[in-house]
């Protein structure tokens, strides 16, 4: 039997290798509320194959589960998503995507510990889903970006309307995006990265 082949199998594949020029990484949280995109978000734009939880959705959360407006879901995250992403030679983003049914929330804890920061996934079809996860945030002081995913049938509001609905600070960035495609979903990313850093500088001149 030849062991190095076998090991060889066994090892990761060549994709899921860290790059070697990395020297720095940091742990994002992808948060909102239930069927808003933080799957299809990290599974778009992660480099190495995603690890999800996703179930087959029963007949044991009905009447728990609010599934107004996504009667469609058929499978949900019950534990995480995990993903990995080199935004340049140098720094590697650890995507963790949270489960968003409430009854879920107790997990929020250990996957909050250590983020650097958190994207919030909203739909406009359903704002009131992200007030609580926003609520969450403010008071674990974690610095966040709201991105307002694109669903065919979503109203389309002027970001200071959404701003004022959600109740968030000129501060905190809100950008659009289309959770399917990779580019704005990194431009997401981007966007939390920009504004870590922003924050970072006024902290340093303070």
């Amino acid at each position: 039997m030849d062991f190095r082949s076998s090991e060889q199998a066994l090892g990761p594949r060549g994709e899921d290798v860290l790059p070697s020029t990395a020297t720095a990484a940091v742990k994002v949280v992808i948060v909102g509320g239930f069927g808003v995109g933080k799957t299809t978000l990290v599974g778009s734009v992660s480099e190495i194959r995603p690890l999800t939880t996703e179930e087959t959705m029963t007949q044991a959360g009905v009447g728990v589960d609010d599934t107004q407006g996504v009667e469609r879901k058929t499978a949900t995250t019950v534990a995480m998503d995990f993903g990995r992403i080199s935004i340049n030679e140098e720094l590697v983003l650890y995507l963790f995507g949270t489960p968003g049914q409430e009854r879920f929330w107790f997990l929020w804890r250990g996957l909050f510990e250590g983020a650097l920061g958190a994207v919030v996934l909203v739909d406009t079809r359903r704002l009131e889903v992200s007030f609580d996860v926003i609520g969450r945030l403010e008071e674990r002081g974690v610095p966040f970006v709201v991105a307002v995913n694109s669903f065919p049938d979503a109203p389309d509001y002027p970001v200071e309307e959404l701003r004022a609905a959600l109740d968030l600070p000129e501060s905190v960035p809100i950008v659009l995006c289309d959770a399917r495609q990779r580019a704005s979903s990194r431009d997401v990313l981007m966007a939390l990265m920009r504004y870590l850093r922003s924050l970072a500088q006024a902290q340093a001149a303070s």
